[in-house]
């Protein structure tokens, strides 16, 4: 299965339509919205990925306070 990617004409083209389809107000409109989203997502991968690790800084806190008894 090959994938072809569009050249510089078909983006050209490609733009053209979504300028039409949507009008040249909304598109900043929507670039906002779409970097919004974007960023989010990215947080909630990161903030899903730090409830995956298992915490280890706690043992090693946990260690500190039993040295500092002794």
């Amino acid at each position: 299965r090959v994938v072809v990617m569009p050249g510089p004409t078909e983006w050209i083209i490609i733009g053209i339509v979504v300028v039409l389809l949507f009008g040249a107000k909304k598109l900043p409109e929507m670039a906002r919205a779409l970097g919004r989203s974007s960023s989010e997502f990215k947080k909630g991968l990161q903030e899903g990925s730090k409830d995956d690790e298992p915490d280890t800084a706690e043992p090693k806190a946990e260690k500190k306070a039993d040295n500092s008894s002794e």
